[in-house]
């Protein structure tokens, strides 16, 4: 099947199947906007009832038209469309948009007609923008297959969106606001043509800087992933996922299933691929804006400028939680900012010139900054006062930043005094925002892309090396089983080099004491059942026994307090394990998602895993110094550092988690593993797994 998408986007030809002359239906509207916009292609209407339709002639079937055909926009009854597309097939068309829906949004039926569908077109090698969408703009060729009011000005923006009334919204919005685009992509149903697609198209498009994209799901994310962390290192990416809740999320069997549901990982998988995830319509609208207008931040440094201290304040707060900074202006700069503006005027940063700052101040600290300063970011800020021309204010602006070297973000909080001023700062590519708070957002936005761009990450391929057979036959004596407790599971870590805590199994209470005489006191006892693989939930384990005496009394305890918390467990014995007493616990683990496959997991371990939620994910395959990245993202990754002035063995961390990763991909059967506890030994004495659990799919 054909991969060039380039006939959604270029084509020579357009048919709109299904065009009517009522000005009242959706195809007139189509065919109106194609019309009118500046498209040079050729248009045919397809409608067996019309001669022409706003000067262009119909045609019966799309194979009377006479040449080649390369794009056809269909907007007909669902049932009518299988026929038209083999008409299209035969016609040699190899791409089509499927305005109508009808499909698989209305369940069972609908997604056999969708099947029926994906038949015709694998037989004819055409690929599919839909059903269920409002087509696509060219905002550069004029090309306009949606009945979307109006037209954006031409940007930098390429948006994808899966959903269509989304499109409408945004263009209805910015239509007016001096905000410009490249491409506005609406996909439906994604029967074909996916956002991933979508991106990897927008990526070698000449005239889009900036991809923004709204999505629902994500249909094939290891792809996903590849092609984004691949547009990243070029072009950014700033999207908006719906459907985060998961209060509807099923129960799941270990502390890693139920801290990694599905909204975790694709919000891993974002910041895997260095995609700025925003949390709002107007956030995705905001921050595309920036990276279009203004180039990257060069440090987290910023300087404010204002005649208000309240929005200041606000703003200041924002770039904080962002992880910015304002800059210390040295007494030098400031006796000469001084020299010029209101000698009330506070000429640290914020640089606040007061309430009636005029243009010239504003024009006149912008420069000293410039030249004097090294804060990358220049945020103005204006309340629109009497005596204040907002408009003036501006083009002091755009003249004060006309080298265009550093960014500058301007907020002007107000609306009916603005609208000028915002005007002609959206013509000279400086992005307005209404609120202090927005700004702070969007320069955190700009400043992660730019740390993750000289990070350099790496997408990691998968390498599946082949399986020792030690590990197949560890799979094959327990074919059937879906639940594993560190009884059946120590013997297969070790096989990845995970060292467990020196253990032996007990059947009764003199075996139990003949197995710590062994391993040497204080020792651990652990209950062994099918049934229970959460030990301490059930009050299934003891700690620090450090004499025979205390042993007899704790395995009473253990069996009698299991028997009354879990009835229905049969208990098989208990593990003796020797105490280990020295080191950090934390928590290593992998559960696999149905969208992107074995995310792993790793924070602060034991019983609180789950109240504390200090974690930190990645989807695996990762290289080591994602890993590193990964545990100092956490609590757990500061303490092992040295926090409590300890130091603990991170490398020998980093090859725990190279050995899940590694298990995750040999063995695509393991929905989840986790080791909890983990005990860390200080500096060069590695790690020891204290407790384990496996679930299969």
């Amino acid at each position: 099947m054909q991969e060039n998408l380039n006939f959604f986007f270029e084509p020579q030809s357009v048919a709109v199947i299904g065009a009517s002359s009522n000005p009242n239906k959706l195809s007139f509207g189509i065919l109106k906007n194609l019309s009118q916009y500046g498209y040079k292609g050729n248009i045919y209407p397809i409608n067996p009832k019309s001669d022409s339709i706003l000067d262009h002639p119909c045609y019966a079937n799309v194979e009377d038209v006479p040449g080649p055909v390369d794009l056809a926009v269909i907007i007909l009854p669902a049932e009518a469309i299988p026929e038209v597309l083999v008409k299209c097939g035969q016609k040699g068309i190899k791409a089509c948009i499927i305005i109508s829906g009808g499909f698989k949004e209305l369940g069972e039926i609908g997604k056999q007609r969708e099947l029926e569908l994906q038949e015709i077109v694998q037989r004819f090698g055409i690929r599919i923008i839909g059903p269920n969408c409002v087509g696509n703009i060219n905002v550069y060729s004029g090309l306009n297959t949606t009945f979307i009011k109006g037209m954006p000005a031409k940007g930098g923006i390429g948006f994808v969106s899966q959903s269509g009334a989304v499109c409408g919204g945004v263009v209805d919005h910015i239509v007016n606001e001096g905000i410009g685009f490249s491409h506005l992509l609406s996909l439906g149903n994604e029967m074909d043509v996916t956002e991933t697609d979508m991106i990897a198209y927008l990526a070698g498009d000449p005239y889009t800087n900036v991809i923004a994209a709204y999505v629902e799901s994500i249909r094939d994310g290891a792809r996903f992933l590849e092609v984004a962390g691949s547009v990243t290192k070029e072009k950014p990416i700033v999207l908006l996922k719906a459907g985060k809740s998961e209060s509807g999320a099923r129960a799941v069997s270990s502390h890693t299933g139920s801290l990694a549901g599905s909204q975790t990982a694709y919000s891993t998988a974002f910041k895997q691929a260095g995609v700025i995830e925003v949390s709002s319509l107007r956030s995705l609208l905001q921050t595309a804006m920036a990276f279009d207008f203004q180039p990257l931040p060069q440090n987290n440094q910023a300087v404010i400028f204002t005649n208000a201290g309240g929005p200041a304040a606000l703003l200041s707060d924002s770039l904080d939680t962002h992880g910015l900074r304002l800059e210390l202006i040295n007494e030098s700069v400031q006796q000469e900012l001084k020299q010029n503006l209101n000698p009330a005027a506070q000429t640290m940063n914020p640089i606040d010139m007061l309430g009636g700052a005029t243009e010239e101040e504003y024009g006149y600290a912008m420069k000293v900054v410039h030249e004097a300063c090294d804060a990358s970011s220049l945020l103005p800020v204006l309340v629109p006062q009497a005596l204040v021309n907002p408009t003036a204010v501006a083009e002091s602006i755009i003249q004060a930043t006309s080298e265009r070297k550093r960014t500058t973000l301007v907020c002007l909080v107000g609306k009916q005094s603005i609208g000028e001023a915002k005007k002609i700062l959206h013509q000279s590519h400086i992005p307005v925002y209404d609120y202090p708070e927005d700004v702070g957002e969007v320069l955190g936005a700009m400043q992660q892309y730019r740390q993750y761009r000289e990070e350099k990450n790496e997408i990691v391929t998968v390498e599946r090396k082949e399986r020792s057979s030690e590990a197949v036959t560890f799979f094959q004596q327990f074919h059937g089983k879906k639940q594993f407790g560190e009884t059946e599971l120590r013997p297969f870590l070790e096989m990845y080099g995970i060292l467990n805590a020196a253990g032996k199994t007990a059947n009764s209470k003199d075996e139990a004491l003949e197995a710590a005489k062994r391993l040497g006191y204080p020792v651990v006892l652990k209950i062994i059942s099918n049934e229970i693989l959460h030990k301490s939930d059930a009050g299934g384990i003891r700690l620090n026994i450090r004499d025979d005496e205390t042993l007899n009394i704790a395995y009473s305890e253990l069996i009698s307090t299991v028997q009354k918390n879990a009835p229905q467990a049969t208990i098989q014995g208990v593990i003796v394990e020797r105490m280990i007493e020295k080191g950090e616990e934390i928590i290593v683990g992998m559960k696999r998602d149905v969208n992107f496959g074995p995310l792993l997991m790793i924070g602060m371990g034991g019983i609180y895993v789950e109240a504390f939620k200090d974690v930190s994910f990645r989807i695996a395959p990762i290289e080591e110094n994602e890993i590193r990245r990964m545990i100092t993202e956490t609590v757990a990754g500061k303490i092992l550092a040295g926090l409590r002035g300890i130091q603990y063995d991170i490398e020998a961390v980093i090859e725990i988690v190279k050995a899940i990763s590694q298990i995750s991909i040999d063995f695509p059967e393991i929905k989840e593993i986790e080791i909890n506890p983990l005990k860390v030994l200080p500096l060069g004495q590695g790690t020891i797994a204290l407790d384990s659990r496996m679930i299969m799919e």
